[in-house]
């Protein structure tokens, strides 16, 4: 039991600030998405409200929803099943906010997310519009989208498909995942059944998202054995519910909310391209992280904390020079490598077609084998202070730091050997959202 406890200490302090994956899903999305022929063609849809797709759905998405259930109890490993108090039932006559609130809790999603009218502008095409406080569109001060630019629209708009489905995909890291444990400081996580949270910590709201964005799915039988928990993971859940959530609205004539669902459902795919969501402990042995726990029940916790410190300075410095070399290409109009990357159609076929098991056997499985190859790069191009000393607090001095000019003075070989590693990254991001919009879109024909 002891070193049960010690394990869960170790591996809630590794996941607690690996909550956030892609700093900006938009950015990366508008670049993925802005040749792909299904999405350049579509036609431009219609904005309407979630309500009134609620309404003129209702029925269908009562059987929808039990096929939800249905499906993940057949195919999720440890899946708690919905309690069946939130099963979604059909009721005309109920109010549009007692019909939403019924269905949010139904996906058990935050009830008190926003689906706010609005979406992000392209970088690359700055546009003015009225823009939108942060809480309208985010239930979390700290959120991931809290430095992004939002702009509202109003019922009747009509917007491009590939501006709707890009400004989603960075929508779930507005709250919709937040504090839906039991342990968790809400009215709701005593009710949705998904028991207490397995790791993260559950005093940080944005902490409280992670075990819906992250997959350990490839770990070592051995650290399985040890911290069994840190397979109650639900990204699959969460993409296939919006994906077929999608298509149901496809389907239905209701094209706004196609295009923003399955923008919903690709961000729990794209997080998974991130090594740092799909490995617990990037270049870590499973070994060394034994130890930290033998150590830590001995009472020496610094190798844990050191850790601890370790992987969440380099996770911060991946995704801030990430963002910082496609902010430099949008402010400079100049496709840089990453961008190419994205644009990489070519490499999309080289996939299997798009299934039920994409995500853990193609999506999670190639970012977790790719995570030493990162994770020992980023420490080899970066300054040592940023990822190599457990003294440093990147997240405390983030403001302050230019990556983009300290690593010109860091050797140009390196450098080299990184930018290489995040283009491979980017392409594949591009690839696998791609390769999942199409099965959204061929589930979303009529047979």
């Amino acid at each position: 039991m002891k070193f049960l406890q010690s394990a869960i200490l170790l591996i809630a302090g590794l996941a607690a600030t690996q909550a956030l994956a892609w700093e900006n899903h938009s950015m990366a999305s508008y670049r993925a998405f802005e040749k792909m022929p299904e999405v350049v063609n579509a036609s431009t849809v219609t904005v309407e409200p979630l309500e009134a797709f609620l309404r003129a759905e209702e029925s269908t998405l009562e059987a929808l929803l039990a096929s939800q259930e249905a499906w993940a109890i057949a195919n999720l490993e440890r899946y708690p099943t919905c309690p069946m108090e939130l099963a979604f039932n059909a009721d005309p006559s109920r109010s549009d906010h007692a019909r939403r609130l019924a269905f949010l809790m139904a996906l058990r999603v935050a009830p008190n997310s926003r689906f706010a009218l609005y979406f992000e502008p392209d970088p690359w095409n700055p546009i003015t519009g009225s823009a939108m406080a942060q809480g309208s569109v985010s239930t979390l001060r700290d959120s991931a989208g809290s430095s992004n630019k939002h702009l509202a629209l109003k019922i009747g708009d009509t917007i491009s498909a590939l501006t709707v489905l890009a400004t989603a995909t960075d929508e779930p890291d507005y709250g919709l995942d937040i504090n839906l444990w039991s342990d968790s400081s809400s009215e709701w996580g005593g009710v949705y059944g998904f028991g207490p949270q397995p790791f993260g910590n559950p005093a940080l709201s944005f902490s409280t998202q992670a075990p819906f964005h992250m997959g350990f799915m490839h770990e070592s039988r051995l650290l399985y054995l040890a911290a069994p928990f840190i397979k109650r993971t639900y990204p699959l859940l969460r993409s296939h519910q919006f994906s077929t959530l999608a298509s149901l609205a496809f389907r239905t004539g209701h094209g706004y909310w196609g295009w923003r669902f399955a923008g919903l459902s690709l961000h729990y795919l794209q997080d998974l391209t991130q090594p740092f969501h799909a490995t617990l402990a990037p270049s870590e042995s499973t070994a060394k992280l034994l130890a930290a726990n033998a150590l830590a029940m001995a009472g020496l916790p610094r190798m844990k904390n050191d850790l601890v410190v370790l992987l969440s300075n380099r996770h911060l410095v991946f995704e801030k020079y990430l963002t910082e070399l496609m902010q430099r290409s949008a402010a400079l109009q100049q496709e840089g490598d990453l961008e190419k990357a994205l644009h990489f159609q070519a490499k999309d076929h080289s996939y299997p077609d798009w299934s039920d098991r994409y995500l853990r056997d193609v999506v999670s499985r190639q970012a977790s084998k790719a995570s030493n190859s990162l994770a020992s790069n980023l420490v080899a191009a970066m300054p040592a202070a940023y990822v190599s000393d457990p003294s440093f607090d990147f997240a405390s001095e983030e403001g302050n730091i230019k990556l983009l000019a300290d690593t010109v003075r860091q050797e140009k070989s390196e450098r080299i050997r990184l930018d290489a590693a995040l283009a491979e990254l980017m392409a594949n991001f591009g690839a696998h959202s791609r390769n999942a919009l199409r099965g959204i879109l061929r589930a979303s024909t009529p047979p």
